[in-house]
């Protein structure tokens, strides 16, 4: 990347506390919040489940959970079992569906880079079977929304872990 003129006396200037992206990770500053917005693209959204599901200690969800309704990205839901008393789902927001290419650059990142060639899931479009790709580029393209993707085995993790 290359800065404009006006910019490229990097001593001249700073953004500070004002950098988006710093503020992305003091949104998500923790593995816990990461992994509870993971589980709620995945679907997760009732509180025991995020426990199960993240590997964290309650305490540690209910902080995640409550930080990220805070900043808008989570909304709860009332539910009722019957016999039980009203409980909250947790469910994304316009602003928490926002992050899935943020979600996915780091999943894609991640497989390119972490898991030897074997990432354990792989991401397409439902319709087609396409996979779906995060890429930095000045072309518009049509987005795909997070019902439009399908969740699967990677082809390569399956062969090589046994999985089903």
């Amino acid at each position: 990347m290359k800065f404009e003129e006006r910019l490229s006396d990097r001593d001249a200037w700073s953004i500070g506390d004002g950098c988006s992206a710093g503020r992305v990770l003091d949104l998500l500053s923790t593995k816990t919040v990461f992994l509870v917005v993971r589980e709620c693209f995945y679907g997760t959204t009732r509180f025991d489940d995020f426990v199960t599901r993240v590997g964290a200690s309650a305490p540690a969800v209910s902080r995640a959970l409550k930080q990220l309704k805070a900043a808008g990205i989570v909304a709860p839901v009332v539910y009722r079992e019957p016999g039980s008393r009203a409980r909250d789902e947790y469910r994304l927001t316009e602003a928490g569906e926002d992050l899935l290419p943020v979600f996915l650059s780091l999943m894609q990142w991640g497989d390119r880079h972490l898991q030897d060639g074997r990432p354990p899931l792989s991401f397409v479009e439902a319709a087609t079977g396409r996979p779906i790709q995060v890429r930095v580029s000045a072309e518009q393209a049509p987005e795909t929304a997070c019902d439009d993707i399908e969740i699967r085995v990677h082809p390569a993790w399956d062969a090589a872990s046994g999985a089903p």
